[in-house]
């Protein structure tokens, strides 16, 4: 009886410490937010200058929000058809991707059947007005309220060209344009029975569109292979990756799992479909720009050893948010879980909840061991380690300087807007020293670390009055980086001449164009290739003992 009434006392006793814990945590609550509004009431009187109370709640906000992950964030109104077009993949507008290029609101991209495409607006137009607003650099982050609006109503638009003496005027009419999670499919080399899927996002439609393809592809020939392209896909819906998966596993296979705070809340997903792409053998891509909803994918498909991963590591994120309604028509995507492979491991890279602090789960930390299906070894934290790596094979920092200064875009529209040449043209080493010395006339520079710093060091010299000789050094030191970056460039001119190609392929035959250009000298994607090509190899790299 004694042991009966201890057992209960100390039950009690338990329960009562989570109830005061419980009480605690929501005094704690109510406080904060008495304090905050007490501060922002006395700001919005009583602050020595005029203060827009809207305005500076929203700065409160978002101050409030840098003490958490980058994926936490206030969504205004004015936000909320960017949120609109992620989730539901599609919004009222023209039909035209727009971009900034040397300043100037160029379109870099125009979707096949829409208004924009219909009435001929080109890719290197510059949009100098919409209706009655003249656009600038200025505005540039508003343009969205210009361009798009209501399904059926006008905008007129007025651009610069090239080789146009007048500026042009395009009155066209708004349509709703879905945005394609899979802007290319086929199969690929076309005489071959390996189909290639080009995944670009996540959004609601993305599985129905991988289901529609498959179909359609199955209908003309036998599917052997398929590669699955999630490179540079940073993610979107968890629903949509969840869908996206099914249509490749098997029936009642665990996709992915989600824990809340703590461990408390816990929810699996698994495939409720019988598999679309049957035994075909999968190859899915990866780098380091594909995150979150493209890692659920990957993650289920290398656990269960459905198929292999190339590439390189992805970016590391396995965190999920979930979008909640607030008053004026205004949201906030708030990180609520993590997601967890098959396995039982979390990809995440970058841990926010130290302290506040961001610690980056570096290569060199051991991380828990993981096993999948066929007893092959993966690891947690750090994104998806391939399963064979396969690097592009081109200099990065090269690239990215090269896309950042838009130079492969604005050679194009300066000299070939409008060209068909062929593959095996003998006008490419013409167009590669064309390319050169346009680059020399743009003045091109390497932004790679190594020049970054000695710029910001020879600044810093010249406002310390440093000697004339130490001057004189650094400035022969950064010629020196220049002269290798022209190395550099040599050294990579068939990487070079592959993204002229795809540039030049894009402006004849659109996004289809650009793609099937750039898969022509895709290492990636021929490795792939090469290992459907080889049953052991293909079977080695799964652990496949059958």
């Amino acid at each position: 009886m004694k042991k009966y009434k201890l057992a209960t006392l100390v039950i009690l006793l338990i329960a009562a410490g989570f109830t005061f814990s419980q009480s605690d945590f929501y005094f704690q609550i109510a406080k904060s937010i008495d304090l905050f509004g007490r501060v922002y009431k006395e700001i919005a009187v009583n602050y020595v200058d005029t203060i827009e109370p809207e305005k500076l709640m929203v700065e409160g906000i978002k101050g409030m929000l840098t003490s958490l992950d980058p994926y936490t964030n206030y969504i205004s109104e004015s936000q909320q058809k960017d949120l609109d077009v992620i989730t539901k993949g599609k919004y009222g507008g023209i039909g035209a991707t727009v971009g900034l290029r040397n300043d100037k609101i160029t379109i870099v991209d125009v979707l096949e059947g829409y208004s924009a495409q219909r009435q001929g607006l080109l890719i290197g137009d510059r949009i100098i007005k919409v209706d009655d607003v003249e656009l600038s650099k200025k505005n540039y982050d508003d343009l969205g309220k210009y361009l798009k609006g209501k399904p059926g109503s006008n905008v007129k638009v007025i651009v610069e060209r090239d080789g146009e003496l007048q500026n042009l005027i395009f009155d066209l009419v708004r349509e709703e344009i879905v945005i394609k999670n899979l802007p290319y499919y086929g199969f690929v080399p076309v005489e071959s029975n390996n189909v290639y899927l080009k995944l670009s996002s996540f959004s609601r439609t993305a599985g129905e569109e991988i289901k529609e393809a498959l179909i359609e592809l199955k209908n003309q020939k036998e599917i052997k292979s398929i590669v699955l392209d999630l490179r540079g896909n940073p993610g979107g819906l968890l629903e949509a990756a969840i869908d996206i998966s099914q249509k490749f596993l098997k029936k009642n296979d665990l996709i992915v799992t989600v824990k809340g705070r703590d461990g408390n809340t816990r929810k699996e997903y698994f495939a409720r479909q019988e598999p679309l792409a049957g035994d075909s053998k999968i190859i899915v891509l990866i780098d380091g720009g594909s995150a979150s909803a493209s890692e659920i994918v990957a993650g289920a498909i290398q656990d269960h050893d459905r198929g292999i991963i190339l590439g390189t590591k992805s970016f590391g994120k396995g965190l999920v948010q979930t979008v909640v309604p607030l008053s004026m028509n205004s949201s906030l995507k708030i990180t609520t879980a993590k997601y967890y492979t098959p396995s039982g491991r979390c990809i995440q890279k970058i841990d926010y909840s130290k302290d506040n602090e961001v610690i980056e789960l570096a290569d060199s930390i051991l991380t828990d061991d993981f096993y999948t299906e066929n007893k092959r070894l993966v690891h947690s934290a750090g994104g998806i380690e391939p399963d064979t790596v396969v690097t592009s094979g081109i200099n990065e920092d090269l690239v990215s300087s090269l896309l950042a200064q838009g130079m492969f875009f604005k050679f194009v529209s300066k000299y070939y807007p409008q060209e068909t040449i062929e593959a095996d043209s003998d006008k490419w080493d013409n167009i590669y020293l064309e390319f050169k010395n346009y680059l020399i006339k743009e003045d091109f520079k390497l932004l790679n670390r190594e020049s970054r710093l000695l710029a910001e060091l020879i600044d810093e010299m010249k406002k310390d009055d440093y000697s004339e000789d130490i001057l004189t050094s650094a400035v022969n030191l950064e010629r020196q980086l220049e002269k290798n970056a022209e190395e550099l460039i040599d050294g990579n001119q068939y990487y070079i001449l592959s993204r002229l190609k795809e540039e030049i392929a894009a402006r004849v035959n659109g996004r289809r164009g650009r793609v099937e250009s750039a898969l022509d000298g895709d290492q990636q994607f021929l490795t792939a290739l090469k290992i459907f090509e080889n049953d052991s190899t293909y079977n080695l790299l799964l652990n496949n003992q059958n």
